[in-house]
């Protein structure tokens, strides 16, 4: 009897086992939908506004994050007195970072518009991914995890990792730029809690740029739904101080 019982144990083992290797990527991807709240919660979801802290090289930075579905995303950081802007629309991007010597609102280049601008979208790249040319690869798994590789349609690749018991994301890599030179960023994401649409956000975003660099952000403040004039995404013009206005010849 004990080895009828033992022999049903294995049996049930082996098919959970075929069952957790057997999942798609697609499937992967349903389920991770489905863990942050589902298309229904996301339906819901017309605008996210964050409040954060960021530490920095050991310095507290606030930070303010606007996005509205389909329209644009924005992130203002207030780091020793100068404002970093970055910000995407659905027809480009743009950037003020004085530290990097933009003090004025600067054109994105495609290659960094492209790799950040899923996040104009509720639900980010994974959400609805086939309807905007991208796909999804399953590339790894282990006992905890599923890599998921997803590629855009402009050929930009992203590699998730998934917990296998709750479905969150745990970290984001996709490749970037700093001081010119190609980097890996990895984010890794922690404590999701549950917004009143039943949503789930993470709440510490720790950032490593390829070993050089590393940030984390801490959300103070989450609110859906908030009224965000789309004109805070467009790109505004430099302003002109009057030493360098044109200069004007008065008639009589």
């Amino acid at each position: 009897m004990k080895n009828v019982i033992r022999g049903i144990i294995v049996l049930l083992a082996l098919a959970g086992a075929v069952s957790l290797s057997a999942q798609t990527a697609d499937e992967i991807v349903g389920k991770y939908i489905a863990a942050i709240g589902g298309k229904e919660a996301l339906s819901q979801i017309k605008s996210i506004s964050t409040e954060s802290s960021i530490q920095i090289m050991g310095n507290d930075a606030p930070n303010t994050t606007q996005l509205l579905d389909g329209v644009g995303y924005k992130s203002e950081t207030d780091f020793n007195g100068t404002k970093i802007v970055q910000c995407y629309n659905g027809k480009g991007g743009w950037s003020v970072n004085p530290m990097a010597g933009a003090s004025d609102p600067t054109p994105m280049p495609d290659d960094e518009y492209n790799q950040g601008k899923a996040q104009i979208n509720v639900g980010g790249a994974l959400y609805n991914y086939e309807a905007r040319g991208s796909k999804v690869e399953l590339i790894g798994k282990d006992a905890d995890t599923y890599k998921i590789k997803l590629t855009s349609k402009e050929n930009i690749e992203s590699v998730y990792v998934i917990d296998a018991k709750t479905y969150f994301v745990k970290s984001l890599s996709t490749k970037g730029k700093m001081q010119g030179q190609d980097v890996d960023i990895t984010s890794n994401f922690s404590d999701y809690r549950k917004t009143e649409v039943g949503y789930f956000v993470p709440y510490a975003i720790d950032l490593d740029f390829g070993g050089q660099f590393s940030m984390s952000i801490a959300l103070k403040k989450v609110e859906l739904n908030k009224t965000i004039d789309p004109a805070v995404f467009e790109m505004p013009k430099p302003e002109i101080n009057a030493s360098q206005a044109p200069a004007t010849t008065s008639h009589p």
